[in-house]
């Protein structure tokens, strides 16, 4: 939703600024195609079509890079149907800490910018140190925002000093109506991928035979022969976002036996014991595999938790906030130890001087708080899923955690608004509670 002069070209110079501030550099002329495109609510192939660009160049490089390089500069997800939105908040925040005449917010380090991170000990060390090994394979599982992204590229930074090469790849970036639905699409887009993390030109052409050898075999080639083989440094590839092919057995069901095969080979053969495998998804494996195909029951599995109070006072003071225990304790009633939404709140405490922490947590289960556009979202993904909706009913008329139908348990779990002990459920947190009694008028 747009504001009053918050017009196009308001909403490129803030996101040349921040690209400025985090990359050292200025959009390029063809990110800036993508970002009036997508403005004016523009399909990839659309945008392509009119400036003469092929669509995957737009869909497949430009554009995932570019939401990339602007979540890393704002300090939360960006991607095509929240972009407005994300740098809307940034131009509000430039214009307030204007007119109070203090130090532009484009000049403050954000999340990313100032490399805040709260180790989870013994979380960092145990992923180190397993990807050290031979054939290695984590899995890392986390709702939304808890922190997935940031511990990978923790370790990932940290491997790449003992010149590891590193391939960090999600699977927001595929196409999910052409990629999802196609088992080899969907593997040439790997692929491709993959050689592009890597800095090595495609050679998919002479390595794949759909006919021949079929899709499986063609990809398992292209990391025998290629991919592996280009160096003898170590290599760890990372898949994020795994979940999101759950929906569709046409891909998953094939995908997930090739990764566990990877992993037998990887465990035998010296060209493949240079691979190490991270899997991060945010939910729990709701899907059937053969318990000798699925790569969910082998390597070493990573839950990440919420911050303890210790590290929520460490958060704060990384963002130069210092906190009492008494203050952390009062912020933690509310949102928890939830790295996200502890984020938001002290990005803007800090460049908010003249609000204090009990006005913002006053507002904080309202529409006007500061969490209004994440209540926002989550109340519109509930209001597509009746069943999601009965069933956070069901939580919150009850005073103990309750059981629920598993796949809603784990959607729940996966949008970041239940926590799960056992089979049984219960909100994460009082920002929650106190927002969807009153969106479901139950107060």
């Amino acid at each position: 939703m747009e504001v009053m002069n918050f017009s196009f070209a308001e909403a490129a110079k803030v996101a040349n600024q921040v690209m400025s501030s985090q990359a050292k550099r200025n959009l390029t002329d063809v990110e800036i195609i993508v970002l009036e495109g997508a403005w004016h609510r523009l399909e990839y192939d659309q945008i392509a079509a009119q400036n003469k660009y092929a669509t995957s160049y737009i869909s497949q490089d430009v554009a995932p890079k570019l939401w990339k390089n602007l979540s890393e500069a704002l300090g939360e997800k960006v991607k095509k149907s929240n972009f407005k939105e994300a740098l809307k908040r940034r131009w509000e925040e430039q214009s307030q800490q204007s007119s109070a005449n203090v130090q532009p917010i484009s000049a403050l380090p954000t999340l990313s910018q100032s490399s805040c991170y709260v180790e989870r000990p013994p979380i960092e060390a145990i992923c180190y140190e397993t990807l050290l090994q031979s054939g290695a394979l984590i899995r890392i599982k986390a709702p939304t925002l808890m922190g997935k992204t940031y511990l990978v590229n923790y370790i990932l930074d940290k491997l790449t000093t003992q010149n590891y090469r590193a391939a960090n790849l999600s699977l927001e970036l595929a196409d999910r109506r052409t990629h999802f639905t196609n088992l080899d699409k969907f593997l040439r887009w790997l692929c491709l991928n993959l050689g592009r993390e890597l800095g090595l030109p495609n050679q998919l052409d002479e390595y794949w035979d759909e006919e021949g050898m079929g899709s499986k075999v063609s990809c398992t080639t292209y990391l025998e022969e290629y991919l592996l083989p280009e160096s003898d440094r170590p290599i760890v590839l990372c898949l994020d976002d795994v979940d999101l092919i759950f929906p569709y057995p046409e891909v998953y069901e094939d995908f997930f036996g090739l990764l566990r095969s990877w992993y037998e080979k990887a465990r035998s053969r010296p060209t493949w014991q240079k691979l190490r495998l991270v899997i991060v998804h945010a939910t729990d494996v709701y899907i059937r595999l053969n318990i000798n195909q699925s790569p969910f029951n082998v390597g070493l599995p990573i839950e990440l938790t919420e911050f303890t109070q210790e590290q929520v006072q460490i958060f704060a003071g990384q963002h130069g906030l210092k906190y009492s225990p008494q203050q952390s304790k009062l912020l933690m009633q509310m949102v928890g130890g939830h790295p996200y939404l502890l984020q938001q709140a002290f990005a803007h405490l800090k460049t908010h001087l003249g609000i204090s922490l009990e006005q913002l947590l006053a507002a904080a289960p309202t529409d006007s708080g500061i969490y209004g556009n994440h209540l926002r979202e989550h109340w519109a993904t509930l209001q597509q899923h009746p069943n999601l909706i009965a069933a956070l009913k069901t939580i919150l008329q009850a005073t103990m955690p309750v059981q629920l139908e598993p796949l809603a348990a784990y959607q729940l779990y996966s949008m970041g608004l239940v926590k799960l002990t056992g089979n049984h459920a219960q909100l994460r947190c009082q920002l929650y509670r106190l927002y969807f009694l009153v969106r479901l008028g139950m107060v």
